[in-house]
This record gives C-alpha cells, sequence and structure tokens, in this order.
C-alpha cells in the first residue's frame, strides 16, 4: 500500500464496491442492553473442531472432574487451537456428535454433566508483556479464533512476520438481526481498547481504524469515546455485505483483494471486535475462550436480546419452553446463515446468532421456480460474479466449467438469493458445488498419492530385485571362482601324480632285476614249505591210487620243465602276471590234493595212458626248450626244485603193493628223478651259455598256460592221494 492511500484514509476517504442489497436490518427490535450469562446446569457438548483447520489432541478421559476453563485438548500448533471446559462438572461422553455447521456431519465432541458450582481453575496472566511469542503462544493456548463467522486460528494471523501496514478491526456487521458486535461495542468498549492495544504491539502497524456501519450510533461514538491517538473509528454507509473482508477492504481502501489472495497481500490485517475482546481476556487475565456474545431474535423469541452463552450450550436451552408451529432454526443470519438439522446441537466458537421463526418471517425453505434469466443476480453480486453461469454449470454437473467461472471466490453473502424472483436458493447450490469440487480434488490428491506411493513401491521392488540378481551373480562368481581353484587344484595334482610315475618308471627298469629276484625266492620258499606239509600229511594208498600218484606227479614235472624252458622275460606287468599265474596254480594243485578220492584198478590203465602221454609231451618239451634270460633261469630252478620236492613226497607215500604195481612205480620214479636231473643240467649249462634269441609271444604264453595247469593237476592229485590213505590202511589190515 502507498502512503498517498494511507493519507487519504486518514483523512476520511471511503470507497464503495459493486452490487449489495439493502435488506431490513430488524436490529430495532432487539435490545442492546447490557448483556447477562445465559445459566445452564445441564450437559455441555464441546466439539474439537469448531475452528479452520486441525484438531488439538484429548487430554481428559471419561470419568474425569473438570474445572471451568481447563483445557480439554493440548496443542502446540497454531492451526489447532485447543478447547476448554466451560464449567464445572465430570466427563460423560467421549464420542460423535452433530456439528454446528450446514453439513451437520457427526465430529467428536466431550460432553460434560455440570455439577452447578462453576468452580475456576486457576488462570495465569501472562508474565512477560513485552514477549511478542509469549503474547501469541497466549492467545494460542486460549484456543482464540476468528469470531466473525469464518473461525480462523488467530495465532497464525498475528504471527506473520509480514509488514502490517493497516490493522482494520471488523465491527461492520451487516447481516440483518445480528446485534452481538453492536452490543460489545457499547458496553466493553475499554475492553476492546485493551485488546486493540495488544494487536498493535505484537503486529506493530501503521494505522489502526474501527469500521462501524453508520446504523450504529451508540457504538461509533462508545468506540470514539475511548479511541483517542491510538485508532481512528470509521462510520461506513451501511449496506450488505459491507462487513465482509473484501468488501471492507474496499471500502476503506478502494484496494480489491485478488482473487485467490488474502488481505495479508496488501499489508492489510482484519480482526473481528470479539476477536479482539477474547484476547484482551486472554493476555490481561489468562482466560480462554469458554463463551461469547449471543443474540436472540425471531418471532419465535419474546423478549429478543444479546447475552453471554457459553460454549458447549445446546441450542435448545435458549429456546422457549413452547415450540412454534412450523418452526425455523437458523445459526448466523437470515442472509448468510443456516438451518440446524436439530435443535441439540451446541453453541460453538463462531456461533453469532440464534434465530427462532416460522416460514412466514424467514420465507419457506423450498418452493423454488424456474430461473427466468432476468439478471438481477449478476447486478447484486459484490464479487462481480455470475451467479446464473454458475447455476447452470452446477445443475448439469460441469464443474469444471464452474470453476472457470470463479466459484471458489462466492463469499456466500446470499444477496442474489435475496433479490432471485424465482426463490432459487442459489448459495445452497454454491455450497454443494464448492463441497463436490473440494471431493474431486482430495480424490485426484488421493489418487496422485496412490500413483506415488505404487510408483515408489514398484521402484522399491525393482531394487530389491536387481539387489537379489546381484547378490546371486556374486555368489555365482564366487562359486565359479571357488571351483575354478579346486579344479585348478585338482589338475595341479593329477599332473603331478603323471610326473610321479613317469619319474618311477624311469627309475623302475633300474631296480626290476633286483624285484624280480626277491619275487622268486618267496615263491620258491612258499612251494618247499607247501610241499613239505603235504609230505607230512600224505598218508599211504591204494594200488590204484598210487599208479595215479605217480603218473600225476610224471605229467606235473614234465609240464613244469618245459613251462621252465618256454618261459620268456616279458615287461613288468607280464612278470607279476606269471607269478600270479604260479601261485594260483599252486592253490588249485592244493585243493586237488585235498579233494582227491581213492580210485578202481580200472584207473590205473589211465593212469599209464595219462603218464605215458605225460612222459611224450615231457619229451615235447625238452626238445623245443630255448636257452632264457637270467630271470628266467631262476624261476625254472624254482620251478625244478618245486617238481622234485613233488617227485619225492610222491615216493614217500607211495605204499606196497602188487608186484607188477611196484614195477611200473619204480619206473615212473626213475623217469621222474631222471628228467628233474636232466633239468637241471640243463639250468646249469644256461647260465654258463650266452642268452639265445628269445621265443615269440605266443610260445611264452602258451607254455605259462601249460605250466599253470600242470601245477593244478599236481596239487590234485596230491590232494587225491592224502584223502585215499585211510582206504589203504583198511584194506591192508584185513
Amino acid at each position: 500500500m502507498t502512503l498517498k492511500n494511507l493519507q487519504a484514509i486518514r483523512e476520511g476517504k471511503l470507497w464503495s464496491f459493486q452490487g449489495g442489497v439493502h435488506p431490513k436490518t430488524h436490529k430495532n427490535k432487539i435490545s442492546t442492553a447490557y448483556p447477562t450469562l445465559f445459566e445452564h446446569h445441564g450437559n455441555y457438548i464441546i466439539h474439537l473442531h469448531q475452528h479452520i483447520g486441525e484438531d488439538s489432541e484429548l487430554s481428559v478421559k471419561i470419568g474425569d472432574r473438570v474445572l471451568c476453563a481447563q483445557p480439554l485438548t493440548r496443542s502446540n500448533i497454531y492451526s489447532a487451537p485447543p478447547v476448554h471446559a466451560p464449567t464445572s462438572g465430570t466427563i460423560v461422553a467421549i464420542e460423535k456428535s452433530l456439528t454446528n455447521h450446514p453439513s451437520a456431519i457427526a465430529e467428536t465432541a466431550i460432553t460434560i454433566k455440570s455439577d452447578g458450582k462453576n468452580e475456576w481453575c486457576k488462570l495465569t496472566p501472562i508474565q512477560d508483556p513485552a514477549d511478542r511469542t509469549a503474547l501469541i503462544n497466549a492467545i494460542h493456548q486460549a484456543g482464540i479464533c476468528g469470531m466473525g463467522g469464518a473461525g480462523f486460528p488467530t495465532a497464525i494471523k498475528i504471527a506473520s512476520r509480514r509488514k502490517t501496514d493497516l490493522l482494520i478491526i471488523n465491527g461492520a456487521e451487516c447481516e440483518p438481526y445480528i446485534s452481538a458486535d453492536d452490543t460489545l461495542m457499547q458496553h466493553y468498549a475499554d475492553e476492546l481498547r485493551q485488546g486493540i492495544a495488544w494487536v498493535q504491539q505484537i503486529t506493530n502497524p501503521d494505522l489502526t481504524i474501527v469500521a462501524i456501519e453508520d446504523d450504529k450510533p451508540k457504538a461509533i461514538a462508545a468506540m470514539q469515546k475511548v479511541a483517542g491517538e491510538q485508532f481512528i473509528v470509521r462510520a461506513i454507509p451501511a449496506k450488505y455485505p459491507s462487513g465482509g473482508k473484501k468488501q471492507l477492504t474496499e471500502i476503506l481502501t478502494g484496494q480489491e483483494v485478488p482473487a485467490g489472495g488474502l488481505s495479508a497481500d496488501l499489508g492489510l490485517l482484519m480482526l473481528n471486535v470479539g476477536t479482539v475482546y477474547a484476547i484482551h481476556r486472554a493476555i490481561d487475565f489468562g482466560e480462554p475462550l469458554i463463551r461469547r456474545i449471543v443474540t436472540l431474535a425471531g418471532k419465535g423469541i419474546k423478549k429478543p436480546r444479546n447475552m453471554w452463552v457459553n460454549i458447549g450450550t445446546p441450542i435448545e436451552a435458549l429456546l422457549p419452553d413452547k415450540p412454534m408451529k412450523h418452526p425455523r432454526l437458523i445459526i448466523g443470519g437470515p442472509m448468510m446463515g443456516y438451518t440446524l438439522p436439530a435443535p441439540s446441537i451446541p453453541v460453538i466458537k463462531t456461533t453469532n446468532c440464534v434465530l427462532y421463526g416460522n416460514e412466514r418471517e424467514f420465507g419457506k425453505p423450498s418452493g423454488q421456480h424456474p430461473c427466468i434469466r432476468c439478471g438481477e443476480c449478476a447486478n447484486a453480486c459484490p464479487i462481480n460474479l455470475l451467479p446464473q453461469q454458475l447455476y447452470w454449470f452446477i445443475q448439469g454437473d460441469e464443474l469444471d466449467k464452474a470453476e472457470e467461472y470463479h466459484l471458489k471466490d462466492c463469499i456466500e453473502c446470499g444477496a442474489c438469493a435475496y433479490v432471485c424472483p424465482s426463490d432459487i436458493p442459489l448459495v445452497q447450490y454454491y455450497r454443494q458445488g464448492k463441497a463436490t469440487i473440494r471431493a474431486q480434488h482430495q480424490l485426484a490428491i488421493d489418487a496422485e498419492h496412490a500413483r506415488q506411493r505404487t510408483e515408489r513401491r514398484n521402484q522399491r521392488l525393482e531394487r530389491e530385485k536387481q539387489e537379489r540378481e546381484n547378490r546371486h551373480k556374486q555368489a555365482a562368481a564366487a562359486h565359479v571362482s571357488t571351483q575354478s581353484d579346486e579344479n585348478s587344484d585338482a589338475i595341479a595334482a593329477a599332473i603331478a601324480r603323471v610326473k610321479a610315475k613317469q619319474q618311477a618308471q624311469e627309475t623302475e627298469p633300474k631296480t626290476a632285476d633286483s624285484s624280480n629276484e626277491r619275487k622268486s625266492a618267496v615263491n620258491a620258499a612258499v612251494a618247499r614249505a607247501r610241499a613239505k606239509k603235504s609230505e607230512q600229511n600224505q598218508q599211504p594208498a591204494t594200488e590204484s591210487s598210487n599208479r595215479k600218484d605217480a603218473v600225476a606227479a610224471a605229467v606235473a614235472r614234465a609240464k613244469a620243465k618245459k613251462a621252465e624252458q618256454n618261459q620268456q622275460p616279458a615287461t613288468e606287468s607280464s612278470s607279476r602276471k606269471d607269478a600270479v599265474a604260479a601261485a594260483v596254480a599252486r592253490a588249485k594243485a592244493k585243493k586237488a590234493e585235498q579233494n582227491q578220492q581213492p580210485a578202481t584198478e580200472s584207473s590205473s590203465r589211465k593212469d599209464a595212458v595219462a603218464a605215458a602221454v605225460a612222459r611224450a609231451k615231457a619229451k615235447k618239451a625238452e626238445q623245443d626248450q630255448q636257452p632264457a634270460t637270467e630271470s628266467s633261469n631262476r624261476k625254472e630252478a624254482v620251478a625244478a626244485a618245486v617238481a622234485r620236492a613233488k617227485a619225492k613226497k610222491a615216493e614217500q607215500n607211495q605204499q606196497p603193493a602188487t608186484e607188477s604195481s611196484n614195477r611200473k612205480e619204480a619206473v615212473a620214479a626213475a623217469v621222474a628223478r631222471a628228467k628233474a636231473k636232466k633239468a637241471e643240467q640243463d639250468h646249469e649249462k644256461a647260465d654258463e651259455t650266452p642268452s639265445q634269441p628269445i621265443t615269440t609271444n605266443n610260445d611264452a604264453k602258451k607254455a605259462a598256460i601249460a605250466a599253470a595247469v600242470a601245477k593244478a593237476k599236481a596239487k590234485k592229485l596230491a590232494e587225491q592221494q592224502s584223502s585215499s590213505n585211510p582206504v589203504n590202511e583198511e584194506s591192508s589190515n584185513s
């Protein structure tokens, strides 16, 4: 605001606003005498939500006894003023109850049963008046909000750090019937002056004006009497709705509050006279906002008047005991007020008037006629809107177009409905349209929040998925690395074993001869031991058994000799196989000796034939025998020793038989001794002569197989001889 405007304001210049109406005020019928306190000893209903903003937090519970002015809720934020007990008593309920609002929705309320004593709690005035923050906090803790009808928390308004050029105290009170502010200014001018002083100390304005309509001469005179140099009292023309903040700002300053803006944007601060009085009581006495002046008017009230009414008093307690026919109960004035659905709804901080009349006085709530498009509503609108178009848009559910035509700037003054010849309740349509738009906007906000939450959730899930995949990849990489290391270690170990084996194979030929010698000596010792054991256990047999033994022994010796002569040197693995085969042959021979059974005399002829065959094979083997290597000679010597041992054993086990049988056995034994002796001589000769060419691998294999077979048969023959011994003993005894 420029200095030029401030100077013009000081000089008393006034401006005007477009539109407006001049309804009948009916204020001359209402007494403005000194207001008295309305006594109520029943239940009080205190709603937590009596203002624009948030609800404060409960600090009491059912069954608690409370004192007058005791806080029922607590709050440390200016947007949630607390509420207080209007009397002393007991809390009997904390539940939802119908609110004093055009919507009449149910909200949380505290019900106090008065004890009739009206005992006050201790009140604490402000201790440091110079502390701005302490002053604002005292106003907040007193639960003060705008008492002109809007209910905006006062602490928020005065706590602003914006420069305040002009402080306006609104005492216009343009609504018909309402005279609460008029009565307050007439009888509490000094208290209002003190309240204005506290606001000036907090906001430090350049100029302060108390604006009063010119149809309130007593109020103007009372305020001018206490004004002095502290503020200016300005009388403005009585025109509805001059008490609206935008209209009053335009009247006093000539400037319009921009659409969607606030008076503070122009450097202005506007407070109602009732709010200023409550600030005085809070700072000077520590008294919270627990009562206010309410106008009782209408044809249903025998004596219209203004009185102090405690917050929470049910409306029905203010009405006469005898109800009227077809009553209408209106909160506020006939222009901007609203009809209550039930008389049990209580007085709240913004309740300035209760009208109790009939349909003839206030008109029927319904019975509208079609719009004739006269345009009177547009002429009466103080905001320069097009009420007719807004009405059609709302009727056609075209709320987006209604928003384009600035529906939200409507102050719901009711001037359009007042001049409408069709009796259309335009304000009700506008309120309904605003509520629907707010609901749609809230749904859009909720949907946007839900979308953002969904996006954040999807991002979180995707992030967690990526983290899991990364963890799995890292684990897989670590596993692969570990496996690679293990495989590398296994490969290295295998390579080391192969190298070690190769080195062992390179050094093995050097020690092969000594190793073979040791094995041959061990095998020979084992064979001698087994032969000796067999000789000790052998018993005499029958004649036929002796013949078989002789023949078998001769065959065994022949085959052993042939195998020794034909054996050729082989690789280290072949020597091992031969040793195994020899061991197997010895085991089979031993088994054959143990399992040998006596035979009949007719088998002697077969034994003779078998002996002849064996001698033939032995002779052939002697002719085909070739010199062998040093290791082969050693094996032959061992085999020869085994053969001699077996032959000797066979001789020891032979028993006397028939004369022809003894001769055959002697011949067979001589032949065996001769062959054994010849084999020894050949071995000795082979040791002295150089080695000869080696036979083919096939002949060597065949010789080894034949030797193994011969050994097995010899062992079997020995076993059969041992088993036949008992039979021979019985026959000799007989």
